[in-house]
């Protein structure tokens, strides 16, 4: 890793945002930028009303939100509405990157990454996109097109971008995530990760297990993050089905802490959730959310599957089969074992400051 003198001030626009998988690995890249020249100025582009606006100025960054939302599945007023507000943030992104003047505009993905790419691209302003999943969204392939570089997570990606343009990075993850020697204990432990909203399936193959008694269950300790969304449901049902090895929550605040004490790991695949996993070197079963683009979060998972480094349990059949997997995963020691080394295998824990040596590559090449 280069000194902090051997990098210049930039000026840098990082957009992308809608959920905490989007968000934490655009502040990474924006802490690294800082950390490389602390007078490099950012300025965040997101979209209104999601959650970004609240985050990232709660990390320090100042952020201007454009009226852009995403694509609903079913046929609604919203949809309609949609091409005038797509419109409406070009013509405000444009304004944006004129008044900013960006040595180079960084893309990490959803609503607001789009216009903003597309206006920095029209302005000639250089652009890099961080594609964090193993099967590229729409917009990221018609952006790559004009991209100076493309940061990726996953091999096999020169299907999406162009291959002399792809450099593997890994994705940005919070600077606490790093493993971390598990404690001594006779007692099994099962992390349960849900998301901030939670997990409908995930939530409801506990309830099941629950409900049947826990089979297997014996000697393994459970925090369940059952997500805000559900929390109300899962209060009155753990109010009716009480057991003292499980402690629910709808947000962990201590992740890496959660992280380390775990035995096995129950998750979604999304993009970041993987690349903490990866670092934390925890075996995982995962379980892809059906509902995201291009079901990119089966993509992300078999990735891992298929080094032995992970194990898949389908949404539709989640109920019957996830927590029976997981319990007996989690008592085979050799098995967990060979998980945590196969994936530790996979991570990139310097994502964050390899994307900050491309930015400069791109930049000092002007």
């Amino acid at each position: 890793m280069a000194t902090n003198s051997s990098y210049r001030p930039l000026r840098v626009i990082i957009s992308g945002g809608g959920t905490g998988g989007h968000i934490f690995p655009a502040v990474s890249i924006a802490g690294a930028l800082k950390a490389a020249c602390p007078d490099t100025e950012i300025l965040f582009v997101g979209a209104e009303g999601r959650m970004e606006m609240e985050k990232v100025p709660a990390a320090g960054y100042r952020i201007v939100g454009l009226p852009i939302a995403g694509l609903q599945r079913k046929l609604t007023l919203a949809n309609l509405a949609l091409p005038f507000k797509v419109l409406r943030s070009i013509r405000l992104a444009k304004k944006v990157v004129r008044d900013f003047a960006p040595d180079i505009a960084v893309g990490v993905g959803g609503y607001a990454s789009a216009p903003l790419l597309y206006a920095a691209q029209s302005l000639k302003v250089p652009t890099l996109i961080q594609e964090q999943n193993g099967f590229a969204g729409l917009t990221n392939k018609i952006l790559g097109k004009k991209a100076k570089s493309i940061c990726v997570a996953y091999e096999g990606m020169e299907r999406f971008f162009p291959a002399d343009r792809i450099v593997m990075t890994g994705n940005p993850i919070r600077s606490n995530i790093k493993p971390a020697e598990r404690p001594a204990s006779e007692v099994r432990n099962l992390l349960i990760i849900g998301g901030s909203l939670g997990a409908g399936t995930i939530n409801a193959a506990m309830k099941k297990w629950l409900e049947d008694g826990c089979p297997g269950g014996d000697y393994v300790k459970v925090l369940w993050q059952c997500g805000r969304y559900y929390k109300a449901g899962v209060d009155e049902f753990m109010a009716q089905h009480p057991c003292p090895n499980i402690e629910h929550t709808d947000f962990i605040a201590s992740m890496d802490s959660a992280y380390a004490a775990a035995d096995l790991v129950i998750s979604r695949a999304g993009a970041s959730s993987v690349s903490e996993l990866c670092a934390m070197h925890k075996a995982t079963i995962f379980v892809p959310s059906p509902n995201v683009a291009e079901d990119h979060q089966t993509c992300n998972a078999m990735a891992l599957v298929r080094k032995d480094a992970a194990v898949l349990v389908k949404d539709v059949e989640a109920s019957e089969k996830l927590l029976a997997t997981a319990m007996e995963l989690i008592h085979d020691t050799s098995r967990i074992a060979s998980m945590e080394e196969n994936i530790g295998r996979l991570a990139l824990p310097q994502a964050a400051q390899s994307i900050v040596d491309e930015v400069y590559r791109i930049t000092d090449g002007l």
